[in-house]
């Protein structure tokens, strides 16, 4: 696993033309099917906000999910087949956390489209993994993903989950 492998400016365009249609793609079905609830943020939980999300969810999944399952380009094995795992693994585990430890996510977790937007950011965490070779875009496109959804479309504050 790479992690502390920094990407080069391409990894990083590269990264951003995956992760920004991702992000929009995620967006309007979320709006469409009433997961994502637009609304002003409040910003005097930003800050934490900002920081719980890089551990957990982002760095958290991310190491476990893509560092642990998808190979880099230089990395032997077969990429397809990884990605394909490594979304498959990532979107079930939501469902066994709401139903396991998170009692209070259960209902969200196991939406099909929280399990459809779920499975999009999967799929692009793991190609921007797989394409740099690092873990950091990875990161960056789950924390943006989740601190966007937790700040300015209605995403549950973590007390509530457990």
């Amino acid at each position: 696993m790479t992690l502390a492998g920094w990407p080069d400016r391409a990894g990083w365009l590269w990264s951003a033309a995956v992760g920004l249609p991702t992000l929009a793609l995620m967006g309007l079905i979320g709006i469409s099917t009433g997961l994502y609830h637009p609304a002003p943020g409040d910003l005097a939980d930003l800050p934490m906000t900002l920081l719980t999300v890089l551990f957990v969810p982002a760095l958290g999944e991310e190491a476990i999910f893509r560092g642990l399952l998808v190979p880099s380009r230089g990395e032997p094995g077969r990429v397809w087949p990884a990605l394909a795992l490594s979304t498959l693994v990532y979107v079930l585990w939501h469902p066994l956390e709401g139903l396991t430890f998170l009692p209070g996510a259960r209902g969200l977790f196991c939406r099909p489209d929280f399990l459809l937007v779920t499975g999009l950011l999967g799929l692009a965490c793991g190609l921007t993994r797989w394409r740099t070779g690092s873990l950091w875009p990875a990161v960056a496109l789950h924390w943006a993903a989740v601190v966007i959804w937790k700040t300015w479309l209605g995403g549950p504050a973590l007390e509530t989950l457990g």
